[in-house]
């Protein structure tokens, strides 16, 4: 089978076509990717990855743009709609698995209007325009929030199941802001880094090349030994080594946590599309599996008396007990079924 891996723009939608490719060529499959120059995804897969080809386009974001700039905007992706459409004949692409994102959209029509198979995977509690707009158009939709959906669970890197352990204690805690780092997490973790210092527990933080010299100056001058990164692609080992994570509430994220055992105090990016991030961890705070909290003043104390009584133990035990495996293997066959 040839298929396309489209989509993009975040880690969290690229982390599933890393997944999706990473099972799709252990079965056997030739893979491609189209995405975007704009976003994260030059950086996961322009030097090194699994698929066969890989192709950037000139795209960009449709939703937040105004006026003049949503019709530019609109424009790139009919030129790169154009220009999909030639990459999907010139590799004989059989069906076309879109993981959402502005990066989607040229494939996905593309694929649409040479009457290919389309699938598409959500990976958020609330629907992407994008997606919500090609749904109907699907030969599967697959979302780990949806009970009607054809496969339950999540797919991520095989990884993280692989190293995932049973946390017993509360001896590291990861910092992690995302591909572009968070500054409310940046300051919750300078504020609370001397009282984690004295209590003996070590820091893991992934703070965003924007904020990453602010962070590692202030670590500096409070004297405090850290583990610190800007931008990293080594998370799973990182994750693997930490009791506890204090995170974004992106799909992605999220899942890799649970499947790896990892407790985490979530705080969801305000600003995200539909508030999606603070719905994907309902199901967090709904089975006792973690913590989930506004950013707010209240932020650090909030923080600090979750660490009073945080009960590692039960909580990573149920997380292991709550992650389904082979969810992206799963996803893989569904196509291969529907060809047939």
């Amino acid at each position: 089978m040839k298929l396309c891996i489209t989509g993009g723009g975040t880690g969290g939608h690229l982390m599933i076509a890393e997944a999706l490719v990473e099972a799709a060529v252990a079965d056997g499959h030739e893979c491609i990717f189209i995405g975007s120059t704009h976003g994260q995804d030059r950086k996961y897969f322009a030097d090194k990855s699994a698929f066969s080809h890989v192709y950037f386009l000139e795209t960009t974001g449709v939703v937040n743009q105004k006026g003049l700039g949503k019709l530019k905007a609109l424009f790139k992706i009919f030129q790169a709609f154009l220009e999909a459409r030639k990459i999907l004949k010139k590799h004989n692409i059989q069906a076309t698995y879109s993981v959402g994102g502005f990066s989607a959209a040229p494939a996905s029509f593309a694929t649409l209007s040479k009457f290919l198979p389309l699938f598409i995977h959500e990976q958020n509690a609330v629907e992407g325009r994008l997606n919500k707009l090609l749904k109907p158009f699907a030969k599967s939709f697959v979302s780990a929030y949806d009970e009607h959906s054809p496969i339950q669970g999540y797919p991520i890197k095989e990884v993280f199941y692989k190293t995932a352990r049973k946390r017993k204690t509360l001896e590291s805690i990861i910092f992690l802001g995302g591909s572009h780092g968070a500054r409310a997490i940046n300051d919750l973790a300078l504020s609370v880094a001397w009282k984690l210092k004295k209590q003996g527990i070590k820091i893991i933080h992934q703070a965003g090349e924007a904020d990453y010299e602010r962070v590692k100056e202030a670590y500096e001058k409070l004297g405090v030994e850290v583990e610190l990164y800007a931008f990293t692609k080594e998370l799973p080992s990182l994750i693997q080594r930490a009791d506890l994570a204090v995170s974004r509430a992106g799909a992605s994220t999220l899942w890799e946590l649970t499947a790896n055992g990892c407790p985490a105090f979530y705080i969801p990016y305000p600003y995200a599309a539909g508030d999606h991030q603070y719905y994907n961890a309902d199901f967090i705070v709904k089975n006792n599996l973690g913590w989930r909290e506004r950013e707010s003043q209240e932020l650090k104390s909030k923080f600090l008396h979750i660490l009073k009584e945080p009960d590692i133990q039960t909580k990573s035990e149920k997380l292991l007990a709550y992650s389904s495996k082979d969810v992206a293997a799963q996803m893989i066959k569904d196509v291969e079924e529907k060809l047939k």
